[in-house]
C-alpha cells in the first residue's frame, strides 16, 4: 500500500519518548520520518527499531531547519508534524484531512496530557500581554479567554496552534516556504500560523481527533539554555511582529484581518 500520509518527527536526545510513544504496530497508510538533530542517547537507532525511516545529521540544526528537512524528504500528499512526545492515533488522519481539505487549512488534533485532560495547544493572537497571562502574569490589556480559546463545540479556528502536531496538505506546507529557519526553537510555530493565515490556509483544531501529548516545555524550568533561545527567538518575533508587543488590537487585526476575525471561531459545517 502506498503511504498517505508522512509523519515527520524531529528528534533531540528524545529515545525515551520514542518508546513511551511510538512503540506498537505501524499503520501502513503511513510513512512515519525521523529527522535525527546529532543526538547522544540513541535516538536514530531507537527510531529505527520502532519502524521509522531516519534522516541522521551531524550536529543539532534546530527545530525549523529540521523540520524542512523532513518537509522535502516527504512524497506523500499529506504531511504531519509531530514532536518526539506524542502518541498518534492514525485512525483520526482522515479527520484531520477531511477538515484540512474543505477550509484549505492546517489543522491539529486536540492534544491532551495522559489523563486525557485537554491542553490548549490551539491559541489566539501572540500578543505579549495574553502570552503573559497565559503563564500567571496578568497585566492590562490582556484577554486570556482569546489566547487559549474553547474549542469542545467542534472544529474551530485559531490563529496558529503549538509545533508539536500541525498537519496539512504537504503542497500548502511547500507554498508556505515551510518552517521559517531563523528560528532555532520557539515562536516557529507563531510565525506558521499567521504567515498560513496571510497566504489563505486558515489554522483549525480539529477537537473530536485526540492525540495524547506529554508537553515538556523546558522553559517551565529554571535552565539556561531553553530560556536564552526563548528570549532570542522572541526577539526575532516582535521585531517581524511588532503589533504584538502591544494590546492594540485594531492595529493587529489590520494587518492579520483574517485571522483576528475568525480566531475562536467554529467552523461553519465542521
Amino acid at each position: 500500500m502506498t503511504p498517505d500520509w508522512t509523519l515527520i518527527t524531529v528528534t533531540y536526545n528524545s529515545a525515551r519518548h520514542l518508546e513511551a510513544r511510538w512503540s506498537g504496530p505501524r499503520d501502513p497508510r503511513v510513512r512515519w520520518l525521523v529527522v535525527d538533530n546529532g543526538s547522544r542517547d540513541g535516538s536514530a537507532e531507537t527510531a529505527r527499531a520502532l519502524g521509522a525511516d531516519v534522516i541522521p545529521l551531524a550536529c543539532n540544526i534546530g527545530f525549523s531547519r529540521a523540520n524542512n528537512v523532513g518537509l522535502r524528504a516527504a512524497r506523500t500528499p499529506w504531511v504531519a508534524f509531530v514532536n518526539p512526545d506524542v502518541q498518534v492515533g492514525t485512525e483520526g488522519l482522515d479527520r484531520l484531512a477531511d477538515v484540512a481539505d474543505r477550509q484549505s487549512a492546517l489543522v491539529t488534533p486536540q492534544l491532551v496530557d495522559g489523563h486525557g485532560t485537554p491542553q490548549g495547544n490551539g491559541r489566539g493572537l501572540p500578543f505579549l500581554v495574553d502570552k503573559l497571562a497565559n503563564r500567571g502574569l496578568a497585566l492590562p490589556g490582556a484577554r486570556l479567554a482569546s489566547y487559549v480559546p474553547s474549542v469542545e463545540a467542534g472544529p474551530t479556528y485559531v490563529g496558529w496552534t503549538i509545533g508539536a502536531a500541525v498537519a496539512g496538505r504537504r503542497t500548502h506546507f511547500d507554498a508556505l516556504g515551510g518552517w521559517a529557519e531563523e528560528f532555532f526553537l520557539y515562536y516557529e510555530d507563531h510565525d506558521l500560523g499567521l504567515r498560513a493565515w496571510r497566504g489563505g490556509h486558515p489554522v483549525v483544531v480539529v477537537p473530536d481527533v485526540r492525540w495524547t501529548h506529554d508537553w515538556q516545555r523546558a522553559t517551565t524550568r529554571p535552565a539556561l539554555g531553553p530560556w536564552r533561545r526563548e528570549i532570542g527567538s522572541a526577539w526575532r518575533f516582535f521585531r517581524r511582529y511588532p503589533e504584538f508587543l502591544l494590546p492594540t488590537r485594531r492595529l493587529a487585526a489590520a494587518r492579520h484581518p483574517e485571522a483576528a476575525r475568525m480566531s475562536g471561531r467554529l467552523v461553519t459545517g465542521g
